[in-house]
């Protein structure tokens, strides 16, 4: 017999939704504070007991609800912050729905309590498992809105003994007003647990106040090795602080993702970060960054997950591109002559076990290299520097003008146990590991000489016929202009087979059909590939890792003079091809410390 189809009652419809949106103390506490955000409050605070398990309390002085529309915020699907279908499409609050109010209230006991502008009195309503206390009452409250929540999940014990311990709930919380936080500098925000003050965070009003509170909540070592981004083309505009590669993670702990100010997990801006790391980064180290990236909301779905957590673009491969391009040039732009070489002397000291430390490059093999193509580096002249700096032992007698003019990474003195560089600039000493550091900049030459413009292609004398499906074999004939700036000549063949007839010269020894279809099943599911590009740059790298001097291998101080201004020139020098550094410097005031003088 069938079961008759019926209309479930509206409790339950709220504790269906509230399973949805509301997973824990901290999804109540985001939803929240994006209500205060969205009321235009300039002032918030969020207290805790027990984690959030038994009471939130969140106050903010922004615009009030009216009097005879508290029951209402409390009903499903009413909210202030879309009228029709067309705001739906273009959304600019953080929140939408209209259901976390009456969602979070059939899952626990709520009071309301809020006080307009125009009012002289507040008024409170209450609401306990979904039963709502349908006559606001007075309450003493000044000019904004205050949410109290308790005894969240007492009356879902299913949902309640899946909530962790007091510490770990209240960590999710922290998160959480540490993301709205970090997008919201404008707003003074003050975080309490248990009776204690964990954060007093002042309005920013300038740069300095924003990275005083990204001090606080992110920590000084990211502030130290901080760069800020920003960039706007076509409608899209990036900005945030990304670290240096010395300052990377073993996990994606210290990465934010922001869209339209709205925290978010996405794949599509993660990946291209990843890429613009790719180069710099040590082997399974993870880059450490918050970028808020701005569309136009028209172009952006927000409405893809229940707690929207994730969005979806219109355009996938036009923001993975531009997140990409503008990381990846910010990270070129970082070398000797264009940072605070401080960061680079805090990286040997700091002993904390999440962050990369300074580890010397030693090659296993002594012998110098067999091929005399990456010699060429040091066959131009080169301004020999002061005599002064010809010898091992200095003496600093150069006039103020003449030091006013020496380069970041100064001249060479000596070559220590034929794997160091030492040099001298204005007021420090400069350790290059040569090896790593000549790795990278002949990488850099040879990377500069495969572009799409420079690329060497290579005709097979056999062409090489590739069976595919229907769908690949069309898409090959959408995406040939792509595939030929890859350094592929490839065609169709019939429904189900291609032809490839070029292929670029240094992928000669790889496998053709699966690195072809591997780049259509990338393309068939992010609308890109970088597998190409991937495979080319792991093969000069490795070309630039034989090709470089190498340990014990003596150099004149003519040829260490040339690597350090070719440092000097080349994108991405501080680091080798495999992330580790490729220069430190010890200033005169450390070197001061390490004998005692002074003291």
């Amino acid at each position: 017999m069938s079961k008759t189809i019926q209309k479930l009652p509206d409790n339950l419809i709220n504790q269906i939704a509230a399973g949805e949106v509301i997973e824990r103390p901290a999804s109540a506490i985001k939803e929240l504070v994006e209500n205060s955000i969205d009321a235009t409050a300039s002032n918030i605070t969020i207290e805790l007991e027990k984690g959030g398990i038994q009471r939130i309390y969140i106050r903010d002085n922004g615009t009030s609800i009216e009097k005879d529309q508290l029951a209402t915020a409390l009903t499903r699907h009413a909210t202030s912050k879309i009228q029709n279908i067309d705001d739906l499409q273009n959304i600019h609050s953080l929140g939408f729905r209209g259901e976390a109010l009456p969602s979070i209230a059939s899952v626990s006991r709520l009071t309301i309590t809020s006080n307009t502008q125009q009012s002289n009195q507040g008024w409170a309503i209450s609401c306990e498992g979904g039963n709502l206390d349908q006559q606001p009452k007075p309450a003493a409250h000044t000019k904004g809105t205050s949410v109290e929540i308790n005894d969240i999940f007492y009356n879902t014990p299913a949902r309640r003994k899946f909530l962790r311990t007091e510490k770990t709930e209240y960590g999710h919380s922290e998160l959480v007003v540490k993301r709205l936080a970090l997008s919201n500098f404008h707003i003074s925000i003050t975080l309490r647990h248990n009776q204690k003050t964990v954060y007093s965070l002042p309005a920013a009003q300038n740069i300095d106040d924003k990275v005083s509170r990204l001090e606080k909540l992110i920590g000084k070592t990211f502030v130290e090795h901080a760069i800020y981004v920003e960039r706007a083309i076509d409608g899209m505009k990036l900005y945030g602080w990304i670290a240096a590669p010395t300052f990377s993670r073993s996990q994606p702990d210290l990465q934010y993702q922001y869209v339209n100010n709205r925290h978010i997990r996405d794949k599509t801006i993660g990946h291209a970060v990843k890429l613009a790391f790719q180069d710099v980064l040590y082997h399974g180290r993870h880059p450490a960054y918050i970028l808020f990236l701005e569309v136009d909301p028209s172009s952006v779905d927000v409405n893809a997950h229940p707690a929207k957590h994730e969005v979806r673009f219109h355009d996938t491969r036009a923001i993975h591109n531009f997140v990409r391009q503008t990381i990846k040039q910010a990270v070129s732009e970082i070398r000797p002559s264009s940072i605070d070489t401080r960061d680079l002397n805090k990286l040997s000291k700091n002993t904390a076990s999440d962050t990369l430390t300074a580890q010397s490059y030693i090659p296993t093999s002594a012998a110098p290299s067999t091929n005399r193509h990456f010699q060429t580096l040091y066959s131009s002249a080169v301004a020999e520097p002061q005599s002064s700096y010809q010898s091992s032992l200095v003496t600093n007698t150069n006039s103020q003008s003449e030091q006013n003019d020496i380069p970041l990474l100064g001249y060479a003195v000596a070559q220590l146990h034929g794997i160091y560089i030492l040099a001298q600039n204005k007021d420090s000493l400069v350790l290059v590991d040569m090896h790593a550091a000549h790795e990278r900049v002949v990488y850099e030459q040879l990377k500069s000489s495969q572009s799409s413009d420079n690329l060497v292609r290579q005709q097979l004398l056999v062409p090489l016929q590739i069976a595919v499906t229907h769908s690949e074999a069309s898409l090959i004939d959408n995406q040939h202009t792509l595939f030929d700036s890859f350094g592929f000549d490839i065609n169709r063949l019939g429904d189900t087979s291609i032809v490839v007839r070029t292929i670029p010269s240094i992928l000669s020894t790889v496998d053709i059909p699966q690195l072809i279809r591997d780049v259509i099943a990338d393309i068939q599911k992010n609308s890109m590939s970088t597998r190409v590009e991937e495979l080319r740059n792991e093969t000069l790298s490795s070309i630039a890792c034989h090709g470089s001097v190498r340990a014990n291998r003596s150099m004149t101080i003519h040829e260490m003079n040339a690597l350090l201004r070719s440092m000097e020139e080349t994108e991405r020098s501080n680091q080798c091809n495999h992330g580790r550094p490729t220069w430190i410097q010890l200033s005169i005031s450390d070197l001061d410390k390490l004998f005692l003088r002074g003291q």
